[in-house]
């Protein structure tokens, strides 16, 4: 390997120790470089973020080491003192890669002399020559990509057994059994040779993410808000920073890293941009938890369109959908079929879960979403995530990958992101190339705003229900408990029609209910209830199991919520459901600390402290009772509701121990709502009560509503729906 040139002259004075390093230097420049690049590499690994452009420089760095070593063995006008100096550095480099590849094992394959080398480590080898000042030989100076292979197709080897195609299905299937042709698709085109081609661009790509280059927002320029709302259906309106994503929708744009914080509304824009782009069929990729609040959004932004969630094997999926909604967990079994359908756009919330390209899930979504990509010309691509970023910059790949803005194999830049970063007439030689590039890939589609950003949007405090599907023994447990709590009490109701003769004596119609005796029946059996306590099957036995039953999931979503905004405050109604969303917490590292009933005043003080001043404590686990009142936690902004209190008034409070003073953003309050049981029905006649204390204390014009407690009306919303009512 060519060395550099002699050494320049320096005016200034230097040690004998300095002059001894710079003549080493003179002899070896590239080792100085390789000791630089090795300790970057070390220090990934050891944070444990080894990520592609890492594992390259890994390979690119033990080349180097082996042909420095040849060369300076082969160097017979060095003096003997001097080579011992350069092979004593280059150990030291090597011993550096020995110790990295025996924290990450996977690394030890790089070693290997004749591991296959990629374009891109071909030409980080040229250029960390070249800045040692190589001379190097023009067909080293000219690298040239490897040809492109065959798509990868989307259902891999290993999970072709696992596929399943749901009946309906193959009904949609025999319904239209060809795809209408995308007539925008052109055949393959030359791309013409650009100037950067030559150059290895993700590492610069990543550096200037890393380091903020140029400064500013990570969010692209969007369009004004429109003049008139096109958009939003009957009773709903779209909110400014909304409008202004989907105006850009409008124009064109078709993918997006959509890194709103939690609470602005991402899953509605997401549904509206489907219905602005016309991206149907489109596939919603999403976790477990907000499954059900997903399909919500769906009916709620865009009435006119169906969803259908895809739960095991897709038995009860409405194959004529416009909107398919699956969790990352169940992916694999269904790829065959989505693969089929003709998908128009895709979307995957919390983004963040396909980081880790070596996962299954990761693969599945991106050889979805390189399916969808060559079947249509302009898919709308979506990717939702408060956190982009969990470890590290390159916690990108993934994302752009799916986004299509860098190639399947995520070494260098797409067409259309090669064509902007060459546009800029720089190269990352320029130190003007780095912002120029990170602007290059925000416009891409990278739109970021925070609760302050659109304070003046949102209301300042808001509560956002999110329901989830209890689909596990336990929660079939439940409704089949609830489904015979409503027959004992449908029992009762009808004996005591039969005893007073009452449909005969009043000349009533048999469908007809008797509200005065729904009444009776569900007051004697909450009298009946509060007497026995916790035991025997009553209604509130039943809503503790639904909150054991909700604990997981929403200890999942807090633990999610963290990651995005920060400090969360998690409330729950009994001990046990807080030990579980307890245990949870720690299974997934985050520090919290409890405030419970049982606790001394000193005790619960420090834990509050602790939560408002020290940043390492993410969450707090408050009980809804002990919790409520007295305490100031604005540290935080956002506050999950495990559970539904019996009253208005004690769901307020909590909420309250962050909307206070000293509070300078907008709150968001995530109810945990078991959905298809009396959980819902809780929730709804908890709003009702809000609505009775806003028309008594602020006169406020609401419907009036049954001054009935949420325990009584609960259960006569069980007894109408065992007989039948409405």
């Amino acid at each position: 390997m060519p060395t550099t040139a002699p050494a320049r002259k320096s005016g200034s004075r230097r040690s004998a120790a300095q002059r001894s390093s710079a003549r080493r230097d003179d002899e070896a420049p590239i080792i100085p470089i390789l000791a630089r690049k090795v300790r970057e590499v070390e220090a990934k690994a050891q944070r444990g973020k080894l990520r592609p452009t890492n594992r390259v420089k890994f390979q690119v760095i033990a080349f180097l080491v082996r042909e420095e070593r040849a060369r300076v063995k082969a160097d017979d006008t060095l003096a003997d003192a001097v080579r011992a100096e350069l092979l004593k550095r280059l150990d030291g480099v090597a011993t550096i890669l020995a110790k990295t590849a025996a924290r990450d094992t996977s690394l030890i394959q790089l070693l290997e002399v004749d591991q296959a080398t990629s374009p891109v480590a071909k030409r980080m080898r040229r250029d960390w020559l070249l800045e040692s000042g190589a001379e190097l030989a023009p067909d080293e100076l000219i690298i040239t990509d490897a040809p492109a292979t065959a798509s990868v197709p989307v259902v891999p080897a290993a999970l072709a057994e696992r596929q399943v195609v749901p009946l309906q299905i193959e009904s949609r299937r025999e319904s239209n059994p060809f795809l209408a042709p995308d007539l925008t698709r052109s055949g393959p085109v030359q791309t013409p040779r650009r100037r950067l081609d030559g150059w290895e661009l993700m590492g610069p790509l990543y550096k200037a993410f890393e380091t903020g280059a140029g400064g500013g927002a990570a969010t692209m320029t969007l369009p004004p808000v429109p003049e008139f709302d096109r958009l939003s259906p009957k009773g709903l309106e779209v909110m400014p920073h909304q409008s202004r994503f989907l105006e850009a929708v409008r124009a064109g744009h078709r993918s997006f890293l959509l890194a709103d914080e939690p609470g602005l509304g991402k899953t509605a824009e997401s549904v509206l941009a489907a219905s602005v782009a016309d991206a149907y069929p489109l596939l919603a990729v999403v976790p477990n938890v907000v499954k059900m609040n997903w399909a919500r959004e769906v009916e709620r932004w865009t009435p006119h369109r169906k969803a259908t969630v895809v739960s095991g094997d897709g038995e009860d999926i409405d194959a004529f959908a416009d909107v398919f909604i699956i969790n990352y967990e169940i992916l694999d079994r269904h790829l065959s079929w989505l693969g089929s359908i003709g998908l128009k756009g895709m979307v995957v919330d919390e983004a963040h879960f396909i980081k880790n390209l070596s996962s299954q899930r990761s693969q599945n979504v991106l050889g979805l979403s390189a399916r969808i990509r060559e079947q249509q010309s302009s898919p709308l691509l979506l990717a939702l995530t408060g956190t982009p970023l969990i470890n590290d910059v390159e916690d990108f790949d993934a994302i752009w990958r799916f986004l299509g803005w860098t190639v399947a194999s995520g070494d260098k830049p797409a067409a259309t992101l090669m064509e902007k970063l060459d546009a800029t007439g720089l190269t990352p030689a320029d130190k003007a190339f780095y912002p120029e590039a990170r602007e290059s890939v925000i416009s891409m589609g990278i739109v970021r705003r925070k609760k302050k950003d659109v304070a003046a949007d949102l209301p300042d405090k808001l509560i956002a229900d999110l329901p989830v599907q209890l689909d596990d023994e336990f929660g079939r447990s439940i409704r089949a408990a609830e489904r015979e709590l409503g027959a004992r009490l449908a029992d009762r109701y009808r004996r005591i029609v039969d005893a007073r003769a009452v449909r005969q004596a009043q000349g009533a119609s048999s469908s007809e209910i008797d509200d005065d005796i729904v009444r009776l029946v569900a007051q004697n059996e909450l009298d009946e209830s509060k007497a026995a306590g916790t035991g025997g099957d009553n209604v509130f036995t039943m809503v503790r199991k639904i909150g054991q039953a909700k604990a997981v999931l929403a200890a999942d979503y807090a633990a999610q919520l963290q990651r995005s905004v920060g400090k969360v405050v998690f409330f729950a109604k009994h001990i046990d459901v807080m030990d579980q969303a307890e245990a949870h917490f720690a299974s997934v590292g985050l520090r919290t600390v409890s405030i419970r009933g049982d606790q001394s005043t000193p005790a619960r003080q420090e834990a509050i402290d602790a939560f408002n001043n020290d940043p390492e404590v993410g969450i707090a686990v408050c009980s809804l009772t002990a919790a409520g009142v007295g305490l100031n936690m604005q540290a935080s902004s956002n506050v999950v509701l495990a559970e539904l209190s019996w009253t208005a008034a004690e769901q307020t409070q909590a909420i309250d121990r962050v909307h206070r003073i000293g509070q300078d953003e907008p709150v968001t309050a995530w109810r945990i709502i078991a959905a298809h049981t009396i959980d819902t029905k809780i929730a709804e006649l908890i709003d009702s009560k809000q609505g009775l204390a806003l028309r008594a204390l602020d006169g406020e014009a609401v419907d009036p509503q049954s001054s009935d407690s949420v325990q009584l009306s609960a259960l006569m919303h069980v007894l109408r729906e065992a007989l039948g009512g409405e």
